[in-house]
């Protein structure tokens, strides 16, 4: 198997994931009152509420990323590299 196909697939990947956060993160801050009061239609739910559940969200997420991304990433480097 090509060694260059997973660390091509995992950067890309990477890019990807990041590129979601940042839509995320750019339409909390910049969109947020009407997130707010499409989501409070559905859920009811409360400032803070809506907020925690928001920045919990992207909290995981980008662990997510950073476990399932950017360390095989790097131990892809490292290998490759005789690290």
């Amino acid at each position: 198997m090509n060694s260059d196909l997973p660390f091509r697939f995992l950067a890309w990947s990477l890019a990807a994931n990041y590129l979601i956060l940042l839509v995320w993160f750019l339409a909390f801050a910049f969109a947020r009152n009407g997130l707010r009061r499409l989501h409070g239609r559905w859920f009811g739910l409360s400032d803070d509420t809506f907020d925690a559940i928001h920045y919990g969200g992207m909290a995981v997420y980008k662990i997510g990323i950073l476990l399932f991304n950017l360390v095989p990433l790097v131990a892809l480097c490292l290998a490759r590299h005789g690290g």
